[in-house]
């Protein structure tokens, strides 16, 4: 089966964070080794950072790729020393290791692939690593026409050898993970567990599923799981972003500077210190976070995911012509929705409306040729439509995306929809799922902090608003060149809190009224789905045992004084 030429990759501007990819598997990965060459049994899949929300953003936002061991003899003739591995040869073993591979390189591993399976169309394993190759190849370039070659490539190896083809479901499990569509990575990742639960390889995209799907529980059990099967940088890498998902920074921060350390190769190197900037920026340490991004362009000019943070960080820093720079080189070299985003609102700031509209309908422009490949960018255009466009047209989107996966990244997303569109009482119901430990709200993130607020401020909850705003501000002061100073006049225009008097009520007493009204909300027909059961109707998130706390005020009741709503960004 001759495989169909390659195509050039689109050229375009446009912004996307970089998803570390997903680790190669080995045949019997249970003994724990360090990351490396998976065993010839079978490619499989793992990932390396990504960079939140989303985050979305994403964060999201993670890619389990599948991989081949390449066996390289330990002495060349005569006992001498063996050569250096072609680009080829490194290709192959960096997506065994699950380990972002160099650009170079893994253009001739797929052009090597290609031309092996026009003469041998029967190879099941070439197929997957081509495909695993094409996946890998587009969450690099943020090329989204690679991943319907990719999806072709993984099912022609399942056609080959529909039975026993764990590489191949790994890899399947990995490109949905780069797809956004958690739902299917799930499908794909336990089916592959269920044929060789020895194997670590799925893992990496099951931790990433489960976390998309809303299920912390799920989350935890797969990590867990690959942390017994398999150590090394790139499992490190993994567990950082889980461990900050858990609220667990210093955990976080020590797993992916121990995953730097160990890594093997400049791309590798310079994907772990691309995550690092990332948690270094969500916990407000900008010059840190600029100090990781330039080292990872420093090692790999092709890591253009640190281009963008540096853009970001620089912003923060009042360095606005070089953060410019760095997002126009960013989108140059890959073009994905968020950077786009991200540079509108710092134009914005500026008082250019003109260039920001420019970006907002590059966005879009992005968000359509990225779902020709299949790609969900419903976070990204949700937050675009509620800040920028169509406040219901967000929400529209948005219950459909709670309806299909929800997260923790979309209820945050949806509550803003809401708030943006009028109807807070609703939003504080995802709003404050976001914090709810139950449904896996554990992360520190200023963003959702910062919304929390503002929809409790519309509210008029002013002891609550003000607490989240001014954690919003803690947790990182520089976190959005919109947001900052709209949540410092949000809190002004609260003033001090009382000094004498009742308590102001604690979030636990908050979350009990409003969870009262959301099932309200729920007998009234609105559907919202839910966590452990995506895409079903259900009622409104996360209810807890209803209190005799104060009743949620309608939309209506905001105080005429209180400033409008400002425009977010960075996520």
């Amino acid at each position: 089966m001759d495989i169909e030429e390659r195509q050039p990759v689109p050229a375009g501007p446009g912004p996307g964070q970089p998803v570390g990819p997903r680790s190669g598997g080995a045949a019997g990965p249970g003994s724990g080794e360090p990351d490396g060459p998976a065993v010839t049994g079978g490619p499989g899949a793992g990932r390396s950072p990504l960079a939140r929300r989303v985050l979305i953003g994403a964060a999201v936002g993670c890619v389990v790729l599948g991989g081949v061991l390449v066996l390289l003899p330990s002495t060349g003739p005569g006992g001498a020393p063996p050569p250096s591995p072609g680009p080829v040869a490194r290709a192959m073993t960096a997506v065994g290791a699950g380990a972002p591979a160099a650009l170079p390189d893994l253009a001739a591993l797929i052009g090597d692939r290609e031309t092996h399976l026009r003469a041998h169309p029967r190879d099941d394993q070439s197929w997957a690593v081509l495909g695993t190759a094409y996946a890998e190849q587009a969450r690099r370039t943020a090329t989204a026409a690679y991943y319907p070659k990719a999806e072709k490539a993984l099912r022609t190896s399942l056609d080959v050898r529909p039975k026993d083809n764990a590489a191949a479901l790994d890899g399947l499990a990995g490109l949905a993970v780069a797809r956004g569509d958690f739902r299917t990575a799930k499908q794909w990742g336990e089916a592959s567990v269920k044929l060789a639960p020895k194997r670590w390889t799925a893992y990496p995209a099951l931790v990433d599923a489960y976390t998309g799907l809303g299920d912390p529980k799920a989350t935890r059990r797969a990590l867990d799981r690959l942390l017994a099967l398999r150590s090394g940088p790139v499992t490190q890498a993994v567990a950082a972003r889980a461990y900050w998902d858990r609220g667990w920074r210093e955990d976080a921060g020590a797993a992916i500077a121990d995953a730097t350390a160990g890594a093997t190769t400049p791309s590798q190197q310079a994907a772990f210190l691309q995550q690092g900037g990332q948690l270094a920026w969500e916990r407000g340490d900008v010059q840190e976070s600029l100090d990781h991004y330039r080292a990872a362009v420093n090692t790999d000019p092709d890591e253009h995911g640190a281009l963008a943070g540096q853009g970001r960080a620089l912003a923060a820093l009042g360095r606005t012509s070089e953060a410019l720079r760095a997002y126009q080189t960013a989108l140059a070299k890959r073009p994905a929705p968020r950077y786009a985003l991200e540079l509108g609102e710092l134009y914005e700031k500026l008082g250019l409306p003109g260039a920001a509209r420019v970006q907002y309908d590059l966005v879009r422009e992005l968000v359509r040729r990225d779902a020709a490949g299949g790609v969900d960018d419903e976070l990204v255009l949700g937050f675009l439509e509620a800040d920028h466009g169509d406040p219901q047209e967000a929400v529209r989107r948005l219950r459909a995306e709670w309806d299909r996966q929800p997260g923790i990244a979309v209820a945050d997303a949806l509550g803003w929809a809401l708030h943006r569109a009028g109807d807070d009482a609703q939003a504080l119901t995802f709003a404050a799922r976001t914090m709810d430990k139950e449904h896996g709200g554990e992360v520190r993130s200023a963003l959702y902090a910062y919304h929390r607020g503002e929809i409790e401020r519309g509210l008029g909850k002013t002891g609550p608003a003000r607490r989240h705003l001014a954690e919003a501000l803690r947790i990182n002061p520089s976190f959005s060149p919109l947001l900052v100073p709209a949540a410092q006049q949000a809190l002004a225009a609260l003033g001090e809190p009382p000094a004498e008097g009742l308590p102001e009520p604690s979030d636990h007493e908050e979350e009990s009224a409003t969870s009262g009204d959301s099932g309200a909300a729920g007998e009234s027909g609105e559907s919202t789905g839910a966590a452990g059961a995506p895409g079903t109707a259900a009622p409104q998130p996360a209810p807890r045992p209803s209190s005799s706390g104060p009743a949620v005020a309608p939309a209506a009741t905001r105080s005429p004084s209180a400033p409008a709503p400002v425009p977010s960004t960075a996520r």
